[in-house]
């Protein structure tokens, strides 16, 4: 049966052997005891002064050791494990695999609604897109998915091993913890049936498990648990950080996500979600590229039938401090969410806006503003800067398009046009606001919104227009509707592809090929989307796009001289 490991995990450099008499006599005077001495190999090249105070129970198989290389076993009690070369474990109560554990492989994770409808099931080489689908179509995943899961899961399976060159030092129980090569974990507390995997080729391992980490079922690969977190049921992808006493459960956690101190709850943390503030609790919800201010909280509990409900923040979504929503509910793009939300407002159709709650829990939307915060660039160009897995020639798993204006904001953008026309034809309720989908406008920022939109739109075409002009247009081709995939935006055809997949690997390869292919499926979107109305000479549209640049550097310049001021304030 093949093996999800690695061949590279646990060396097979050398021959394993039962000790002989007098190495036997040997470890008992170094302190070590064993409940049957003929359970225990050793490598040809395990030196055996690189061994002390260590109780053997059950099967155990050493690797290479060298305590001139560092490479030692100490104070440890061992159980039904096989160690690669080069392995450090000091200072372990105990570290012990039971018969067939899977490991962490295959566990369910209830994620978005805590009922459990909605079941990802993680395994190594889980990505963002995948997983998503998973829980974004349950149906699909129940009868067509699951299936193949099982499939899947048979030609794999889990060894009780710990690979080359691991150190696992100075911590509670390990059980069923399957550790990577070149993996550290130090100082962890307890970890149950996971595994914790390194893929890393350049000696600069991102996966790590620190002090005083508590987790239970579970899987990190190429990510990171430190200073005091506490899991159950989640998958900690490339990148992701999860630390200082952060508490989580069946919650996933994709590429580049960072949270700290705060509680999740069936969150499905798509890439660059960032949570870092004690009081915030995320919870029954879909992110990326999400920023949680301080006290920032979700319900998902009517007191009825249970924590059923959910929702989604779409990408770039900002909350402030002390910020509230009821779910079920869905944020636009690039949006600001401000104040106490009871009314499940679902402002998808407006992206870029700022959404305030008001005295009585409804939503205020001022549509389109953000457009004008410098911020929003900046934020574009230091994602990428700031991807951990770059340079430790990873096989990327999370697929992750970083612009801003895409075909989904755009389109977005291009349809609230028409919603925008049809509010300002309706006349404004006695308090003096266009009231829709639970949300409130005034007319002078629906007005303003409008305009806002335009340059957005004009800005998106100068960056993907040159002098040649628009792509043809084939007469009668309607444009395909876009879904942004957890931080890939691919057409709905290619879902529909992936709904006829049958293996994993088929489905993988699918994104992949959306991903690669990405410019040109844009490039086809915008010479279907766009009309006559759009289609002006590049000049005059590099002169909407410079008329975008000049309102973004005014807010940039009006936000520097605002610090300077704080600053002249603060001063000495």
């Amino acid at each position: 049966m093949e093996n999800y490991i690695n061949s590279s995990d646990i060396s097979a450099r050398g021959i394993r052997r039962h000790l002989e008499g007098q190495e036997r006599d040997r470890l008992e005077k170094q302190g070590c005891r064993a409940d049957r001495w003929e359970d225990v190999e050793i490598s040809e090249s395990t030196s055996l002064d690189a061994i002390h105070d260590v109780d053997f129970a059950g099967p155990v198989s050493i690797g290479a050791l060298s305590r001139a290389e560092g490479s030692v076993l100490e104070r440890t009690r061992l159980k039904n494990v096989v160690l690669g070369d080069n392995v450090t474990i000091r200072d372990v109560a105990l570290l012990e695999f039971e018969p067939e554990a899977p490991c962490g492989f295959g566990t369910e994770v209830a994620v978005l609604d805590e009922s459990g409808s909605r079941p990802v099931f993680i395994y190594p080489g889980l990505s963002a897109q995948t997983a998503l689908l998973m829980a974004r179509e349950p149906a699909w995943c129940e009868n067509h998915l699951r299936p193949i899961l099982s499939d899947y899961f048979e030609t794999m399976s889990v060894a009780p091993y710990i690979g080359d060159n691991a150190r696992v030092e100075r911590c509670g129980l390990l059980m069923n913890v399957a550790v990577g090569r070149g993996v550290t974990v130090e100082g962890a507390e307890s970890l149950r049936n996971g595994m914790i995997i390194n893929n890393s080729t350049a000696n600069k391992p991102l996966a790590y498990v620190g002090a005083g980490v508590n987790a239970e079922n579970f899987i990190v690969e190429d990510g990171r648990l430190d200073s005091g977190a506490v899991i159950r049921n989640c998958f900690i992808g490339q990148g992701a950080s999860v630390e200082k006493q952060f508490s989580a459960h069946d919650s996933l956690f994709f590429a580049n996500t960072q949270v700290e101190n705060g509680e999740a709850c069936a969150v499905f943390a798509g890439p660059y979600t960032v949570s870092m503030h004690k009081s915030s609790l995320l919870i029954g919800c879909q992110t990326s590229f999400m920023n949680a201010g301080s006290g920032t909280n979700q319900s998902n509990h009517m007191y009825k039938l249970g924590p059923v409900h959910w929702g989604i923040l779409e990408r770039g979504v900002k909350t402030s401090s002390d910020s509230y929503l009821m779910l079920g509910a869905k944020i636009g793009a690039f949006s600001m969410l401000m104040g106490q939300h009871k009314t499940h407002p679902d402002s998808s159709q407006f992206p870029f806006s700022y959404l305030f709650g008001d005295e009585k829990g409804a939503t205020v939307v001022v549509p389109g503003v953000m457009l004008r915060s410098c911020g929003l660039m900046r934020d574009e160009k230091k994602w990428p800067a700031r991807d951990r897995r770059l340079k430790r020639r990873l096989p990327i798993h999370d697929r992750i398009v970083f612009d801003v204006l895409n075909p989904l904001t755009v389109e977005k953008m291009l349809s609230a046009s028409d919603v925008i026309d049809a509010l300002l034809n309706k006349p404004a309720d006695d308090d003096r606001y266009v009231r829709y989908r639970g949300m409130k406008f005034t007319r002078a920022s629906l007005e303003r919104a409008k305009f806002l939109y335009t340059l957005g739109i004009y800005k998106y075409l100068d960056l993907h227009i040159d002098e040649t002009g628009f792509p043809y247009r084939e007469p009668g081709h309607i444009s395909a509707e876009w879904v942004d995939m957890a931080g890939l935006p691919v057409p709905r055809t290619c879902l529909d592809k992936v709904k006829r997949t049958d293996s994993i690997e088929e489905i993988e390869r699918v994104f992949d090929e959306a991903f690669n292919h990405y410019r040109n499926l844009e490039r086809a979107w915008i010479a279907s989307r766009f009309d006559d109305k759009w289609r002006k000479p590049k000049a005059v549209i590099s002169e909407f796009a410079s008329q975008f640049d000049r309102m973004v550097e005014e807010d940039r310049a009006r936000y520097l001289e605002d610090l300077a001021a704080q600053n002249a304030m603060l001063a000495l």
